[in-house]
């Protein structure tokens, strides 16, 4: 489904058995090594999700990526799995765009979690003007996706984001505005034995 020139809806695009990989993968990095965080960022407030970043750590203090997450333990950022950076090149593939990504945010909500409206402009110049995609898998949990245009003030259309459900944006649509105003507990699929949702984000730096 086409939002817009640029964004695609892909619903239901990864069958159960793909979504349970990448939840057992997702629930191991996660808790891995390097574990996820609840980020401070800018002014001192927190975010409502835990983080991880792969690739390339994005700092929540500084809104730049860095080798290192300096903003909280100094630990490197583990790298991409090879699984999920095919997974992603394949899902643009399928909306006519192309992305090789080197970075996932990883985020996990859990039943109260959230994230404002922003912009994903974070990456580099060249890598924004070229509308390199943003490719997005949702697993677990159904949110509440709030999907507006290039200026804040401009009207959101809220989408429900199902488990399994892919979202791409890119060219003309790289920088509208998103955000999640609610997560629906207890919607997962019962085969996924899970709750909360996790929400992977690939980009190119």
């Amino acid at each position: 489904m086409e939002i817009g020139a640029g964004a695609h809806h892909l619903k239901h695009h990864l069958t159960l058995d793909r979504q349970a990989a990448v939840r057992d993968l997702c629930v191991a990095l996660i808790d891995g090594d390097v574990p996820a965080y609840v980020p401070t960022v800018r002014g001192g407030g927190k975010m409502h999700v835990r983080m991880l970043c792969l690739g390339r750590h994005w700092n929540g203090k500084t809104y730049r990526y860095e080798p290192t997450r300096t903003d909280f333990d100094d630990r490197p950022a583990p790298p991409l799995p090879e699984p999920l950076r095919a997974m992603a090149a394949e899902i643009a593939a399928g909306t006519g765009m192309a992305l090789d990504p080197d970075l996932c945010i990883l985020n996990y909500y859990e039943a109260d979690g959230r994230m404002g409206l922003h912009q994903d402009k974070d990456e580099s110049p060249e890598s924004i003007a070229a509308g390199v995609p943003v490719v997005s898998i949702s697993i677990g949990d159904t949110a509440r996706f709030l999907f507006g245009g290039t200026k804040r003030r401009e009207p959101v259309v809220p989408i429900e984001l199902e488990s399994g459900d892919a979202f791409v944006f890119g060219g003309p649509a790289r920088l509208r505005y998103h955000g999640v105003s609610r997560i629906v507990a207890g919607s997962a699929p019962p085969e996924l034995a899970m709750t909360g949702r996790f929400n992977l984000t690939f980009r190119r730096y």
